[in-house]
């Protein structure tokens, strides 16, 4: 299994298990702070009021380089690849036919 599979199903699992700081710490970077400037409050707090999909299991994960998008049965994420390994860019992301995917969290 690659590293952003990975991610993405420790990020999901995170999200199960209610553990949101676990879930933050698999943000990037410029989407935790995202969702803290939007919420006004710590990252923990604020993902768990997202309302994110239960994902369900992994159907496809694509790799593009240091990008991927991991498509699960419930919801898609987009990762990247950084010094300290993949986390999640972008999530509750739904496609739009040729617009680009419409995403509740993602960075800025």
């Amino acid at each position: 299994m690659d590293g952003a599979t990975q991610a993405g199903r420790a990020f999901e699992q995170a999200l199960a298990d209610a553990d949101y700081r676990q879930a933050c710490a698999l943000l990037a970077p410029q989407t935790r702070q995202q969702l803290q400037e939007n919420e006004h409050r710590l990252c923990a707090p604020a993902l768990r009021d997202q309302a994110l999909p239960t994902a369900g299991p992994v159907r496809a994960t694509q790799v593009y380089g240091r990008q991927a998008l991991l498509r699960l049965q419930n919801d898609s994420l987009f990762l990247s690849q950084f010094a300290d390994g993949w986390k999640v860019v972008a999530a509750d992301c739904t496609p739009r036919g040729d617009q680009p995917y419409q995403c509740s969290l993602k960075g800025g």
